[in-house]
C-alpha cells in the first residue's frame, strides 16, 4: 500500500510539474522514431493512414487527419486562449514589457526564412517550406528549461514565454495567409457567420462556457471545409471568449483554460507528435539533405541570431532592457531553446508540402536534426549558468 501511494504521489508530482508536458512529448517522439525505423515500420505507418472503415466526416478519412486537422484545433484554441490573455492581461499587455519578447519574436521567425531560403535558394521546390524553421515548441522548450535545473532568474521563463506566444501568432498568421488554398467562399461565408455570432455572444455579456465550444465547433466543421486550415478556427473561437473577470476573479476564458491545459499538453499534443514524428532516418530513392540542411540550420543558426541579437541591438540601442538577472550566457542558451521548432514546425511541413511525401519525411529530419542540437546546446549554456556572470 505504502509504495502504491508512493508511485501515485510521484505521478501526482510528475503531472503538476512544468517539465512534464515537454518530458512526455520527448518520449512520445522518440517511440515514434524508434518504431519508424524497426520492422514495425509499416503497419506503424498503416495505423495512422490507412483508410478509416468508417468517419463521420468524409474529409476526416484516417487516424492522421483526425489528429492533425480535429484534434490539434484543441491544441490552437489553447494557444489562442494564451494569446488573448496575454494581450489583455498579462506581459503582452504593458508596451514596455512586451517592446523586447516582440522584437526577438519577429526577428526570431524572420532570420530562420532567410537562412532556409539562401540554403534552399537553388531549388525553387522546396521555397514553400520557408516558414518551418521559424516556429518555437512551447512545450519542449519550457520541459528543457526546466530540466536545466534551479537558480536560473523567472525572468527567463516568462520572457520564453511570452516570446513562444508571439511566436505561435505568428505561426497562425503564417498558416492563415500562405498555406490556404481553394478557398469555398460559401463555407468561408458560414464560418464568417458564425464567428460574428460568437463574437456577439461575447458582446452580450454571455458568460456560460456551453455556446462558446458549441459555436467553436461549428466554426471548425465550417472552416474544415472552406478551404482556410481547420486549426485557425480554434484560434478564431478562442479570441472569442470572454476574460472579463468577475468579483471571484474568475472568467469563461480562465475556466477553459485551466480545463484544457492538461489534456492538451498530456493528451493532444503527444498523440500529434507519436502521429507525426516517426521518420525513417535514411534518405529515400532521390532524396537530397538539401531540405533538412536548410531546416535544421535556420532552427539552429537563425533563431540564436535573431532572438540574441535582438536582445543585444535593443540594449544597445535603448530601445528595451534584457530580463532582469539574466546573464548573456542565459540569453544565449534561451536563443537556443527557441530553435526547438518540434510541434508547429511539424505541422507547417506538413502544410508545405502537401502533395509530396519526401519532402515532408525530409522536413522531418531537419526538424528532428534541429531541434535536438537547439535543446541540447540550450542546455549545455543554462546547466549550472547561474553560478556564471
Amino acid at each position: 500500500m505504502a509504495g502504491n501511494s508512493g508511485s501515485t504521489g510521484f505521478l501526482r508530482r510528475f503531472a503538476q510539474s512544468e517539465a512534464a508536458p515537454g518530458i512526455v512529448l520527448m518520449i512520445c517522439a522518440a517511440l515514434a522514431l524508434v518504431l519508424a525505423n524497426s520492422p514495425l515500420a509499416e503497419p506503424w505507418h498503416d495505423l495512422f493512414h490507412h483508410r478509416l472503415a468508417w468517419t463521420p466526416i468524409a474529409k476526416l478519412y484516417n487516424l492522421h487527419l483526425w489528429i492533425n486537422d480535429a484534434l490539434m484545433a484543441v491544441f490552437f484554441f489553447v494557444v489562442g486562449l494564451e494569446i488573448k490573455r496575454e494581450v489583455l492581461a498579462g506581459e503582452l499587455a504593458d508596451s514596455r514589457r512586451r517592446r523586447l519578447p516582440v522584437l526577438a519574436a519577429i526577428a526570431g521567425m524572420a532570420f530562420p526564412a532567410a537562412i532556409f531560403l539562401l540554403v534552399a535558394a537553388g531549388d525553387p521546390a522546396l521555397h514553400a517550406g520557408w516558414a518551418i524553421p521559424s516556429a518555437t515548441d512551447i512545450a519542449f522548450a519550457i520541459g528543457v528549461l526546466a530540466i536545466a535545473g534551479k537558480g536560473l532568474p523567472p525572468s527567463l521563463r516568462l520572457f520564453l514565454l511570452t516570446v513562444a506566444i508571439v511566436d505561435d501568432l505568428g505561426a497562425v498568421l503564417v498558416i492563415a495567409f500562405f498555406y490556404t488554398t481553394g478557398l469555398d467562399l460559401a463555407w468561408l461565408g458560414a464560418a464568417a457567420a458564425i464567428l460574428l455570432g460568437l463574437a456577439l455572444l461575447n458582446r452580450f455579456g454571455i458568460r456560460a462556457i456551453t455556446p462558446y465550444l458549441i459555436g467553436a465547433a461549428l466554426l471548425w466543421y465550417a472552416v474544415l471545409h472552406s478551404g482556410v486550415h481547420a486549426t485557425i478556427a480554434g484560434v478564431a473561437a478562442a479570441l472569442t471568449v470572454p476574460l472579463a473577470l468577475n468579483r471571484k476573479h474568475d472568467s469563461p476564458l480562465l475556466r477553459l483554460e485551466h480545463a484544457l491545459v492538461t489534456p492538451n499538453g498530456f493528451i493532444v499534443v503527444p498523440l500529434f507528435g507519436l502521429a507525426n514524428a516517426g521518420v525513417a532516418l535514411t534518405l529515400g530513392e532521390g532524396g537530397s539533405l538539401t531540405l533538412p540542411l536548410a531546416i535544421a540550420l535556420g532552427l539552429v543558426l537563425g533563431k540564436q541570431i535573431g532572438v540574441l541579437g535582438s536582445i543585444v541591438l535593443a540594449e544597445k540601442l535603448k530601445i528595451a532592457t534584457r530580463p532582469e538577472g539574466a546573464s548573456t550566457r542565459q540569453l544565449w542558451g534561451l536563443s537556443l531553446l527557441c530553435g526547438i521548432g518540434f510541434t508547429m514546425s511539424l505541422f507547417i511541413a506538413g502544410l508545405a508540402f502537401p502533395a509530396t511525401p519526401l519532402l515532408v519525411e525530409e522536413s522531418k529530419l531537419g526538424i528532428l536534426a534541429g531541434s535536438l542540437v537547439s535543446a541540447l546546446g540550450g542546455l549545455f549554456l543554462l546547466k549550472g549558468s547561474a553560478r556564471v556572470e
